[in-house]
This record gives C-alpha cells, structure tokens and sequence, in this order.
C-alpha cells in the first residue's frame, strides 16, 4: 500500500511538473503527459501500471462527460444540434464502416472484427485539441461544435462497441433491431438524464449547505450514467442531458456559496482525471510492447498505419460534404444558416484526435469467447488503438497550431472576442440599470433611511464607473494600470492585517474572514479584467 501511495505522489508530481513545461513550451498538456507516460513506462524500476478499462468507463468518464456538460451552454449547444449530431453520429459511423472495410479488404481481418475495431477508433476526443483551439483563440461555433461533438461521439461509439461484441460472441446480428434499439437507448437516456437533473436540483436547493450540495453534484453524474450503462446503454447520453439540464436550469436555484466553492472543486478534479489518464494511457506503452513480440512488426505497423490514415481521411470525407451538400441541396437552410467558410470546415476536419476511451475500451475486451477460445485478435486490436491515439494525438495535436495560424482562423477569434467582450459590458452596464430600478422601486414600497439608499446607490455606481466605456487600447491601458495598483493595495492590506495577527491584535478567525474578503476582491479584478486584444 505504501509503495502505490508513493507511486501516486510521483504521478502527482509528475502531473504538475508537466503542466508547468506545457504552460512555457504552448503544447498541449495531454500531449506531453502521454509522452512523458512513455518515457516513465520503460523507466528501471518503476512499477508496471495497468489502466483498468471499468476505471475509465465507470469511474472516470461520467464526471469529464458532465462536467462538459455544464459548462456546454443549452442555447449554443441547440443551435449546432445538426452539426454535433453530424459528427457525433454519423462520422463515428461512417468511421466504423471505413475502418471495417480497409481492415476487410486490406489486410483480411473478418468484418465483424474490422467493424468492432472501427467502433473502438471512432470517436475522437476533444481535450487536447480543445485546450489548443481555445488558447489560439479560435471561433467560439467551431469550439462548441467540437465541443458538443465530444459530449455525444462517445455514447454512439460504446453503443456500436456493445453491438459488435454481440455479433462476435453470439454470432448474432440485426440491422433493423440495432438501429431501433439504438433509437430507444437515446429516447431514454434523454428522458432519464433530464430526470436526474431535475431531482439533484431539487435536492441541492433542499440541502442550503455548500459541502452538502458538492457531494450531491459529484454523486449526480455517477447516478446518470451507471444505472443506463447497467441495463445495457451507453450512460454517456443521459449524463450529458443531466448536465445541460443543471447548466440551463441551475443558475437561479444554486446558491453563490456552492457555486464558488464547486467551481474550483471541479475544476481540480477534472484537471486531475485528465491528467492522470493521458499520462496512465502512455504507461500503457510497456505492456503493449511486452506482447508485442509474439506478433510480427511488420504487421502491427501496416495494421497502425492503415487505420490511423483511415480514421483522419474518414473524417474529410465526411465533414466536407456533410457541411456543404445540405445547404446546396435546400435553400431554406442555406439562408437560415449560410455556407461556413471552408478554413472553419477544415479545422473541424482537422481535430480528429482519439483519446483513452477508446483505449479502454480496447482493454475491456473479454480475453476469451463464451465457447473458450481466445478472443480473435485481441492483441491486435490493442496495439491499433494505441497506436491510432499516439499518431492523431502527437502528430495532429501538434500540427493543430500550424493549421491554425496557416487559415488565418485566430483573427476571426479575435474579431469575435471583441464583439463578445463589447456585449459583455453591455450586460454588465444594462444589469446594473436594472438593480437601480429595483432600488428606485424598492425605496418607494418601504421606509429607508437615506443613508442607507445613499450606501447602496454609491456601491453600484463604483461598480458603474468601473467598467470601460469601450474596449479601445487607452481605456485599456487606464483600466489594466488602476487594475495593477488595486492589486497593490490589496497586497499592502494583506500584509498589514498579518501584522496585526502577529502583534496579537486580532484573532486568526478574524484574519481568516478578512483575508476572505480580499482573495473575493482580488479574484473579482481577475474576472473583470479586460485583455489587450491584437488587433
């Protein structure tokens, strides 16, 4: 027990470490933790760790999918629907198909075998390219087509999964059943998820206690997903309606208390999942190479390379003429929703890394059939999934920044940054009239002293007079320069209240609550604070 404990520190540490060169270097961090997981793997004396598939697909995936979830807007997520459902359905299909196919023809692997390979390579995830798109300042449509994408790819994949197993080891398989099964798992996790939402909801608003009220929202995406997944879904469909329910509905029944302390709880926890999965799938390497050696290099590679080309290529094939031939083919669509620009479609294009699940799922195999025979190519099998995760990974994950600058798409970001930021101050400028209206409103139905009014229209009007009238590069620089010398004076605070601590003049309870409104204060500049945007 004490040396996986230490074991786990070091991943800790490795973990922080990684992030920091990711942070100098502008890589995505899932990119250099796989890689780093690699190099550890083969390490003398470090202990061999196996990544068990049920820790991915029960443990860890329900929290990443409705985490996602929440902070996926419904309203964005609406209007892309027909997008994400393109990608999310049809391409993980068509993938599959592709994969089965070039496998069958190409190399002889039986369709049954081809087709639960495609089911396992399909899907793409979207941590590390998103974490790049956002930081290059991509278009917001694009992120949250990929985005929703992600949210949705993996409950189609893990339904084609379960059906191909099937065929394999039962020998039976029907096209009309599988299509109305898969239409009725989707009907009912909606239904189920939506229902989960809504009585965590309630239960939380129940609750009043912010500790409470976190252990409820972490027990949230585990009833969501579990009990589908138990009775033969994919559980990823009604976690992610559990999540866009709570985003949707949330905001006006959960408290600010639980939702500041949830905030950095969860942020925590998904860096930590994320971190330690991307870095658990490099470890995977050393096993992998172990088995290797009863199989012929020659065949593992053609094998790798023909479906790691299959998968990006799939993916042009589908998203091109999924974008375009709709609108050339219906007018109304095409005003409703005019022809995108052919770099945002590439770029789309462009993102097809693959990510654990479909490593886990490669792992959760069964090692033999129900007659006990070795399951057929499970090896193989295997060693394609990782292979296909490192080739789109490494090479798309670092080619993504290049592709981005070369389609000119980080101006269009930055164009939609402004007139996002410009909105931003609208609202906050709109909102504040409104409180004033309710003062006004407020001060006629009930006997206020005039201190009291006069407290409370002088508190909005600071926080008036501090937003900027424009995001213009002077009022940018007056509002970054009193920014920097608030920050002063919060400092100058903090060193003069642990003074007075250290002089006995005040309690550390009192120091504690003081020191609470400061880091609100602080934290509060960070959020208001409006970047220099290259123009």
């Amino acid at each position: 027990m004490e040396a996986k404990f230490q074991t786990f520190l070091i991943l800790l540490g490795v973990l922080a470490g990684t992030a920091l060169v990711a942070r100098r270097t502008e890589i995505a961090p899932a990119i250099l933790l796989l890689l780093v997981g690699i190099v550890l793997a083969f390490v003398p004396g470090m202990p061999s760790l196996e990544l068990p598939p049920e820790l991915v697909l029960l443990v860890v995936l329900p929290p990443l999918i409705y985490s996602a979830s929440v902070a996926m807007s419904w309203r964005e997520f609406k209007a892309n629907l027909r997008p994400i459902i393109l990608l999310s359905v049809g391409c993980v299909i068509f993938t599959a198909f592709m994969v089965a196919a070039a496998t069958h023809y190409l190399i002889g692997l039986p369709w049954d075998i081809g087709f639960l390979l495609g089911a396992i390579v399909a899907p793409p995830d979207v941590v590390a390219p998103l974490a790049i798109a956002r930081k290059l300042g991509m278009p917001r449509r694009i992120l949250v087509v990929l985005e929703g994408e992600g949210l949705a790819n993996d409950a189609t994949a893990l339904i084609l999964y379960r059906f191909a197993l099937a065929a394999i080891t039962t020998g039976l398989f029907s096209l009309p059943k599988a299509t109305g099964t898969f239409l009725v798992i989707v009907a009912g996790e909606i239904a189920f998820g939506m229902a989960v939402g809504w009585l965590s909801l309630r239960a939380r608003r129940r609750a009043r206690d912010p500790q409470v009220e976190i252990t409820l929202s972490l027990i949230t995406p585990y009833l969501a997903y579990w009990i589908p997944e138990h009775f033969g879904g994919s559980g990823v469909i009604a976690t992610v309606a559990c999540g866009l329910y709570m985003s949707w509905n949330g905001p006006l029944l959960i408290s600010a208390a639980t939702r500041l302390q949830g905030i950095f709880f969860w942020d925590l926890i998904i860096y930590l999942i994320e971190g330690l999965l991307f870095l658990l799938t490099g470890f995977q390497m050393r096993s992998l190479f172990e088995r290797s050696k009863s199989f012929p290099l020659h065949d593992i590679l053609t094998a790798t390379v023909l479906v790691a080309v299959i998968v990006i290529v799939a993916r042009f094939l589908w998203v091109f003429p999924g974008t375009y031939l709709p609108r050339w083919i219906s007018r109304g669509m095409r005003e409703k929703d005019p022809l995108p620009s052919w770099r945002a479609v590439f770029v789309v294009a462009f993102t097809g890394v693959r990510g654990a699940v479909s490593l886990a799922a490669a792992l959760a195999l069964p090692l033999t059939l129900p007659s006990g025979d070795a399951f057929p190519y499970r090896d193989l099998i295997l060693f394609v999934a990782f292979g296909v995760i490192f080739v789109t990974l490494v090479g798309l994950g670092l080619g993504l920044p290049a592709v981005v600058r070369w389609l000119g798409l980080a101006q269009d970001g930055r164009n939609e940054h402004i007139a996002e930021h410009e909105q931003e101050i609208a609202a906050r400028r709109e909102a504040l009239n409104a409180a004033l209206k309710s003062l006004d409103d407020i001060t006629d139905d009930r006997e206020l002293s005039d201190e009291v009014v006069k407290l409370l229209r002088s508190r909005h009007e600071i926080r008036f007079n501090q937003l900027p009238d424009a995001l213009d590069p002077d009022r940018h620089d007056a509002s970054a320069t009193g920014t920097a010398l608030t920050r002063e004076l919060i400092a100058s605070e903090r060193k003069f209240i642990h003074t007075l601590l250290r002089d006995g003049k005040i309690t550390d309870e009192t120091r504690r609550r003081i020191e609470r409104d400061l880091d609100l204060e602080e934290a509060s500049l960070s959020n208001r604070e409006y970047r220099r945007i290259p123009l």
